[in-house]
């Protein structure tokens, strides 16, 4: 077994915005918007609720509010896609293995939180779908079983896609999202989201972990016994 740990989510680059956690830990998980305007995707910041009972648009810039989702990571079917170079990454997950997902938040009218990189879901793999081997036949069945993925939505092609299904009793969204990251400076001053020193201990992974390429890989037993105890596995 191994655990890959992917930063996914809106943040700063994409959108210009972190999405919030709360003073009791909960927070909004907020995609980044949808850059192809094929996709049949209908939800935007405005018209989707979140879990704290308002529309996501409260806690963004309103010059996005309109904007469409991708939403991926989903948590309904629990899958996740991707046909970039991620892909290479993904392809390296097997049945059993934790795919651990991460994103930037900001705190959202509290001061007890800390901007940062906080772990907020899972998923147990599955099945790991590479459409590039499968007949035409074969990709069609898998369209039509997951077609809550952001990218089956997009378009017809699913060229260098691949899907990662979750198993659904052994996924989910986290109530409450941990802190995996601390502020650092570069060379020149700018700051950067660096795993923190107890992150380091427990997981046994260092360094920026602001991008999500490459993705962070744990292996070690002992420190996938402290990733399954963080996650309350």
């Amino acid at each position: 077994m191994k655990a890959m740990l992917l930063r996914i989510g809106i943040d700063k680059g994409t959108d210009g915005a972190l999405a919030p956690i709360f003073e009791d830990g909960s927070f909004e998980f907020i995609p980044i918007s949808e850059g192809d305007c094929r996709s049949k995707e209908d939800r935007t910041y405005k018209n989707t609720v979140g879990r704290s009972g308002k529309p996501l648009s409260a806690y963004l810039p309103k010059e996005i509010e309109n904007r469409k989702m991708h939403f991926d990571p989903e948590f309904e079917t629990f899958t996740y896609g991707d046909p970039t170079s991620k892909r290479r990454y993904l392809l390296k997950l097997e049945k059993g293995d934790l795919l651990v997902f991460y994103a930037g938040l900001t705190p959202f009218k509290n001061r007890r939180r800390k901007e940062g990189l906080y772990i907020i879901g899972y998923f147990m793999v599955k099945n790991v779908i590479d459409f590039n081997q499968l007949t035409k036949e074969e990709s069609e069945k898998y369209r039509q079983l997951y077609p809550n993925n952001a990218h089956i939505k997009r378009s017809c092609s699913t060229k260098d896609l691949v899907i990662i299904v979750g198993d659904e009793s052994r996924s989910k969204l986290l109530e409450k999202a941990i802190l995996i990251s601390e502020t650092k400076y570069n060379k020149s001053g700018v700051p950067y989201q660096a795993v923190s020193k107890e992150m380091e201990t427990l997981l046994g992974i260092h360094g920026s972990i602001q991008r999500s390429i490459p993705p962070r890989f744990i292996r070690n037993e002992n420190n996938l016994k402290n990733l399954k105890y963080i996650l309350g596995l």
